[in-house]
């Protein structure tokens, strides 16, 4: 396939709303934020939702593991992902504009031995087998300018993402859009995972509604959870307890 020209992707740029900043794709619609005053905060609900797969992994393991996103936003995750989580962490980001936005706009630090943000489509990078079973947490968020649909979201595409998983990795995945793809896209992601590996939240009042999706289904003994949630709590500062509170299996 060629390469994409850049010329075509969406141009980018900020807005400010007090002490939160904005990033826009060329249109009124928010791809992410950052507070100014604590930049590696996670600033939206649904942001700090896409970290829920920390319930299903040891805090002592963490910083042993890595991370992926599909689709850099602000770099919201990136950032949070290798600097406060200190995880080996990878973005993959098909705009080079969105790039050089974070990295002028949102704090987003040069490549690393820890953190690596590649140019690339993210249905041909993650096809590549250097990936498969490296990726304990894989977080997709991949919208363009109008920001109806998942721009990739087909079964096809959730089996790729469910190859890179190691065993007991998990995928966590914004859907957000005016079209009513929600039920469409949970289908696709059943599909791909098996319905016994899902654990939907409820949408925000933003309107985004993460689903997280194992590898390996498992569930975790209430005790577990609630050490997990007070560990992330306490050691990272995400509402980990409320997770667990509304955070359920899509078959019980």
């Amino acid at each position: 396939m060629a390469p994409i020209d850049p010329a075509m992707l969406p141009d980018v740029y900020f807005s400010d709303e007090g002490p939160v900043r904005h990033l826009h794709l060329d249109s009124i619609w928010i791809q992410g934020s950052m507070n100014l005053d604590a930049p590696q905060e996670l600033v939206h609900q649904y942001i700090q939702r896409m970290m829920a797969w920390l319930l299903f992994m040891e805090p002592e393991s963490v910083a042993k593991r890595r991370a992926m996103q599909l689709g850099l936003g602000a770099g919201s995750l990136t950032k949070f992902c290798s600097k406060v989580l200190r995880m080996q962490t990878t973005a993959i980001e098909i705009n080079p504009k969105v790039l050089m936005a974070c990295r002028g706009w949102f704090k987003l630090p040069a490549d690393s031995a820890r953190m690596q943000v590649i140019l690339a489509d993210a249905e041909r990078e993650i096809a590549d087998p250097k990936w498969w079973g490296t990726v304990d947490a894989l977080q997709v968020d991949l919208y363009d300018n109008e920001a109806a649909a998942p721009v990739l979201d087909t079964e096809a595409f959730y089996l790729a993402c469910r190859r890179l998983l190691t065993d007991d990795g998990c995928m966590t995945v914004n859907l957000f859009g005016r079209s009513s793809s929600y039920a469409r896209s949970v289908e696709k992601i059943s599909a791909a995972f098996g319905r016994e590996a899902i654990w939907p939240f409820k949408a925000t009042s933003e309107g985004n509604t993460v689903v997280l999706a194992q590898k390996t289904p498992t569930r975790p003994a209430r005790a577990t959870w609630a050490a997990r949630a007070d560990a992330a709590e306490k050691q990272w500062g995400l509402p980990a307890a409320q997770w667990v509170r509304v955070l359920k299996p899509l078959v019980a």
